[in-house]
């Protein structure tokens, strides 16, 4: 038995001596002897003097090796008589067992626990920690973890415990391996933590009563983040509130949840002093899970970290709604109700001292400068510093005048000071209770009112720019119109020339060269109506992957060996509905922007993708209403645009390359072809790292319905012409511009048709009615005085219903055909034409 009356610990892990060995050497010993003796004294004597040397070598050996240690006398302890004692003596239960279950140690408190004197009735871990289903799932996971020769630990709960006689008790097992020559052996610890629980379980319970406590109080307590997440609301905010409080926490209820966003900002702060502790009180509006407003008083407060930033908040709401006032006074309740009013309105208001500093100011104010009132400590910034110096004169005379007692400061515009630009009006009245040569008790002298103009403003400048974009289109339609008349001209006569002329002849390369400029500038005309919108466009259902992939080989040679063409096309791309032609012209305009732009190499990326309702109105791009589009993306690594000239690009005849390399008209084109197919185009730059430009065209759902038949003319005419070009009928050929008519009727005229000419509408209805049977086919343009193409076909449907109608116009089909009757049918031929497309668009339309 061990110190009182404890059972003496339990060793077993060395290995007791053997008396048969001492034996046998005894008798080894005395056969050598003997043998010996059996010899003759000249043959024993070495063989003594060798056995003595050897047993004296020996002995010395075995001194030194029990003087250092080396060598114990078998059944002594092994191992440090100050471990064993600590093990022997430890709080916690030491067990170590082998695989077999073979015991080698037991400690004085495992012996307690086992309630076992010795060897007799000592229970191995596995049987003695038996108990529940809970508990043997625990001891067979050790058990498990001890064969696998690895530690582990469980805390499991035993009914009754090991000792005491207690109702139950808690334990901490743990097994470990131990490292030994031979049979391995784990090591068991069984510690008693019963009482350690039971602390835990109070404080526990502790803390359950001090959250009821906090829920069920009179008042509403809620703690915000620094991000915006609400991260605690006790239950009386969220009764009041009517949300459920397994919302609060990480993902859940956010600030702007439950306090609107015009406030939101006021609960967060971005940054204070290091170790400071700010409160404010202020009466608002907290809005309830229908949108309904509960007025309550805050008491915000927001410690700062080391760093200066903000930890949560811990804010207290009182509820100052009707039925949260217990009868309230009058005052009280106007005072509440003009917290609401001043803490809610979107109108920006501050109250300055004499220093032009804020005194108060209410949400919206610190929404729109970033700047909050002064404090105890902080005598806060000056509003002069809140915008930029241009504006910062006019700003201090207003607030000057306004301290000292002027009521009319008329409406100050401003620039706020900082990134974005933002923009505000602002008013100043003077403080009706305040002496101007000495301030009220809290100083103040001037009342500031402001409001955020910045949308506004941006919706002026964008509206200013559309009506100049659409000044000038209307300028360069017009000027188009009347420069595609002297081109068909030049054009038709030419032709006529050209026809009289062999090519032998001197004279015929220099027609041809007249002919060849006539042309070139018919294309930088067909551009202008393209910027102005007036083009012909043919839409049809297009599918951009398939149409960017054709391109790509086009696009490679034109962009050359230094700049690298990368297409990444966006998965099941919706159709749309352009002109493919157009459409390609698109893309290739802006991709030899891109290529101009990058003189030593770089890299044009072309990125298709879909762009739902949602993600479109997510964007919020100016202009472009929510609804299903399909993106095209044309970005470049080149020198960008600098942010002056960035308004200017879409305008005709702006460019930026050396004079000789540009017209001025690509990107004119771009936007004028993008926008009569119904789609947006914006533009990103960054100077120095390159721009990017952002195509959107609606998506194109196919009606059940077949499509319209298109109508042949010029522009898609079937490639394959006929040999005979002569016909036979009487044309109706009406076009006010002299020049044009007289060209076009030699055409007709030697082609075979007899025409009738007329110089307006008003001439023509002449014409038809002084003649017995109607003409085979009107030739007419469009923009006439007096009678203009279209209401000449409506006046001759009614006489002749089925008479044939071509069309001659600079402006596009789309800009008169609206004007017409629905379903009217007609042919149409753009100008300007040569006369061989002339002859070969009424040969088509008579049939003969």
């Amino acid at each position: 038995m061990a110190r009182g009356g404890a059972p003496a610990a339990i060793d077993r892990s060395q290995r007791a001596g053997h008396l048969g060995l001492l034996v046998l050497i005894a008798v080894l010993l005395l056969g050598a002897f003997g043998g010996i003796g059996l010899l003759s004294t000249e043959r024993a004597q070495p063989l003594v003097l060798g056995l003595l040397a050897i047993l004296s070598m020996a002995g010395v050996f075995c001194v030194f090796a029990i003087a250092v240690g080396a060598l114990r006398f078998a059944g002594s302890v092994a191992g440090n008589d100050l471990t064993k004692a600590i093990a022997d003596g430890a709080r916690d239960g030491l067990l170590v067992a082998e695989e077999s279950g073979r015991v080698l140690y037991a400690n004085e408190r495992y012996l307690a626990l086992a309630k076992a004197d010795g060897l007799t009735g000592l229970r191995v871990p596995e049987r003695l920690l038996a108990g529940g289903p809970d508990v043997s799932e625990a001891v067979y996971r050790l058990a498990q973890a001890a064969r696998e020769k690895r530690a582990a630990g469980e805390e499991i709960r035993l009914s009754p415990a090991l000792e005491g006689g207690r109702e139950f008790g808690w334990y901490r097992v743990r097994v470990s391996p131990v490292p030994r020559p031979g049979r391995a052996a784990t090591l068991w610890t069984i510690a008693d933590v019963t009482h350690e629980r039971e602390r835990q379980e109070n404080v526990f319970q502790e803390l359950q009563h001090a959250i009821d406590y906090l829920d069920h109080a009179p008042a509403g307590f809620f703690s915000v983040g620094p991000d915006g997440s609400v991260v605690y609301m006790n239950a009386t905010l969220a009764a009041w509130l009517d949300h459920d409080l397994a919302r609060v926490g990480p993902g859940g209820l956010r600030l702007t949840d439950i306090v609107p966003s015009s406030v939101a900002g006021l609960l967060t702060a971005d940054a204070g002093k290091a170790g400071e502790a700010r409160t404010d009180i202020m009466d608002l509006d907290l809005t309830r899970r229908g949108g309904q407003p509960l007025p309550v008083r805050l008491y915000h407060r927001v410690a700062f970290g080391a760093d200066g930033r903000p930890g949560p908040s811990r804010t207290l709401a009182l509820n100052r709604s009707a039925a949260g006032e217990s009868g309230g006074e009058g005052q009280r309740a106007a005072e509440v109700r003009f917290a609401r009013f001043f803490n809610t309105t979107p109108l920006a208001i501050a109250t300055l001292d004499s220093a032009h500093r804020l005194v108060r100011s209410n949400p919206s104010f610190l929404r729109l400068f970033p700047s909050r009132p002064r404090g105890q400590d902080d005598p806060g910034p000056a509003i002069l510093d809140q915008v930029i110096p241009a504006d910062r004169q006019r700003l201090e005379a207003a607030v000057v005048a306004a301290a000292a007692g002027q009521s009319e400061t008329g409406p100050i515009d401003v620039t706020i000071a900082g990134e974005g630009g933002r923009q505000a009006r602002l008013w100043l009245s003077p403080v009706e209770d305040s002496d101007p040569g000495s301030p009220g008790g809290d100083g103040e002298s001037a009342i500031l009112y402001g409001l955020d103009t910045t949308e506004q403003r941006q919706l002026e400048i964008q509206f200013a720019q559309a009506q100049k974009m659409q000044a000038v289109g209307q300028l360069a339609g017009g000027v188009a119109h009347d420069f595609n008349n002297v081109l068909q001209a030049i054009i038709g006569y030419s032709d006529l020339l050209l026809a009289s002329h062999r090519p032998t002849d001197p004279s015929f390369q220099d027609i041809m060269q007249i002919k060849q400029n006539a042309n070139r500038a018919a294309g930088l005309v067909r551009q202008l109506l393209a910027f102005s919108r007036r083009q012909t466009l043919r839409p049809e259902v297009v599918k951009l992957g398939d149409t960017l992939s054709d391109l790509s080989l086009l696009l490679k040679r034109l962009l050359g060996e230094r700049v690298q063409l990368e297409l990444r096309q966006g998965r099941d791309l919706w159709t749309v509905k352009a002109d493919v032609n157009q459409l390609e012209q698109v893309v290739i305009n802006l991709a030899v922007n891109a290529r101009d732009a990058m003189p030593d190499g770089g890299t044009v990326a072309i990125t298709t993708c879909n762009v739902s309702e949602a993600e479109a109105r997510r964007l919020d791009l100016a202009g472009m209403p929510p609804a299903d589009y399909v993106r095209i993306s044309v970005g470049d690594t080149g020198t960008g645009i600098p942010p002056e000239i960035l308004d200017k690009i879409f305008e005709p005849f702006f460019t930026t390359k050396e004079l000789g390399k540009g017209t001025g008209l690509g990107l004119s084109t771009v936007f004028g072809i993008v926008k009569q197919s119904g789609g947006f185009i914006y533009v990103d730059s960054t100077p120095g790292q390159g721009t990017s430009f952002a195509i959107y065209l609606p998506r194109h759902e196919a009606e059940p319905e077949a499509e319209p038949e298109v109508r042949p003319d010029a522009a898609n005419a079937p490639k394959a012409r006929a040999a005979d070009l002569t016909g036979q009928g009487t044309i109706l050929l009406v076009e006010d511009e002299d020049a044009v008519r007289a060209v076009n009727s030699r055409a007709l005229a030697a082609r075979g048709y007899t025409v009738l000419e007329a110089s307006s509408g008003i001439e023509a209805m002449q014409i038809m009615e002084g003649r017995d049977r109607p003409v085979d086919l009107v030739v007419s343009d469009v923009v006439m005085p007096e009678m203009d193409g279209p209401t000449l076909l409506g006046e001759l449907r009614k006489r002749h219903p089925d008479i044939r109608f071509v069309f001659v116009s600079g402006y596009a089909e789309d800009a008169f055909a609206k004007h017409l009757p629905e379903g009217e049918t007609f042919n149409f031929l753009p100008k300007p034409f040569s006369l061989k497309q002339l002859v070969e668009t009424v040969k088509q339309t008579i049939g003969r």
